[in-house]
């Protein structure tokens, strides 16, 4: 077992790394005391691992309940959130409830949600199953639904009581979602860490093949370094937004194309590479830290273009409605050197057109 600390005073909360942590009834009693649980997952997951699940939480004098919602980012809306409280209300759970998220992005950040809002807020723990959500999603209190106008726009700020992860569970991960998971990981190393970029580039082969030492050395120093900004700024007023690095553009790609079209780790490896080119057109970057970041992103069979649909304006409409505008000023997520993110303003926007014209 690894476990490392988020730091927020007394909401600090632990981030457990054990293998066959799912169904391992001692790991689970360690963190969860409450006689109210309800385990919310959804169609994919629950077949693997809902029943083992249940099974390890359960306890004298606690009741245990189950939903299972639909999958994919298609559904991150305020209809299925609304399925969340519906059963929260018709099984009459109370302010002393806890939500279990076991699943993906998209059911952490559902269920993080409805745990932020239902009653005005009740505790839940994070199970993240896929390689994105146990290095990214599932730390740091982010949560919320999409709208059809803007990916993430509706949330809030809830930090959970726990995040256990099993890395077991990749081993059913199906290669796409693997690789949407890599995305995130490789962000870490462009925007804070240049040696564990480097460690990555040595590793890539092990992490494709899902070499169970090198996937969880990826996911304990992608834990760490999120936890250490998360930390530092909570709620996103300074250095937590380099985090979205390559974000911009990918949620612009995410909602032009519909949700769910492009996995999120695709969206964004492609919003990277762009975020990438455009800090070498600023003289930031030379070519060789943007020739790296491209090779390794492809190395994980991300895609390192976006839609040859989409235009230029297609982007800027897009992007002119992201969370980092300010005063009607597009702020975006670049490089000054590998390793070291700036969250700026501060472009010609005559290279962004020329960044976004560029691409096929």
């Amino acid at each position: 077992m690894m476990q490392l600390t988020v730091d927020l005073g007394d909401r600090s909360y632990p981030i457990v790394i054990e293998a066959d942590l799912l169904t391992n009834a001692a790991s689970w009693q360690g963190w969860l005391a409450h006689k109210e649980v309800m385990v919310v997952t959804n169609e994919t997951v629950a077949p693997l691992y809902l029943d083992g699940v249940v099974s390890a939480l359960a306890a004298p004098n606690r009741r245990i309940e189950t939903l299972v919602l639909p999958d994919g980012e298609a559904h991150k809306n305020a209809t299925t959130l609304g399925l969340i409280y519906d059963a929260l209300l018709e099984r009459r759970f109370s302010r002393k409830a806890v939500l279990i998220a076991l699943g993906g992005g998209v059911i952490g950040d559902l269920t993080g949600y409805a745990a932020a809002t239902y009653q005005r807020g009740i505790d839940f723990v994070q199970v993240p199953t896929t390689l994105l959500s146990q290095v990214d999603s599932s730390v740091g209190g982010k949560t919320g639904i999409n709208h059809p106008l803007g990916k993430n726009m509706i949330g809030a700020f809830k930090q959970p009581i726990a995040v256990l992860i099993d890395p077991t569970v990749l081993n059913t991960l199906p290669e796409r979602e693997l690789s949407a998971g890599l995305a995130e990981v490789i962000k870490y190393g462009l925007i804070h860490d240049a040696e564990f970029f480097a460690w990555l580039e040595q590793r890539m082969d092990d992490l494709l093949a899902k070499q169970p030492e090198a996937l969880v050395d990826a996911i304990a120093r992608s834990c760490q370094l999120k936890a250490e900004i998360v930390a530092a700024d909570e709620t996103e007023q300074g250095i937590r937004a380099i985090l979205n690095l390559g974000h911009t553009f990918g949620h612009a790609i995410e909602a032009e194309q519909g949700y769910g079209a492009w996995l999120h780790g695709e969206a964004v490896g492609t919003g990277m590479v762009m975020a990438c080119d455009l800090s070498q057109r600023l003289g930031w970057i030379d070519n060789q830290v943007l020739n790296r970041a491209r090779t390794l992103i492809e190395r994980a069979r991300l895609p390192i273009t976006p839609p040859p649909t989409m235009t230029p304006d297609d982007f800027m409409n897009q992007m002119g409605r992201d969370k980092k505008v300010e005063a009607g000023q597009l702020r975006l997520v670049l490089l000054h050197a590998l390793g070291k993110a700036v969250v700026t303003a501060d472009f010609d926007p005559q290279q962004l057109q020329a960044c976004l014209a560029a691409q096929p």
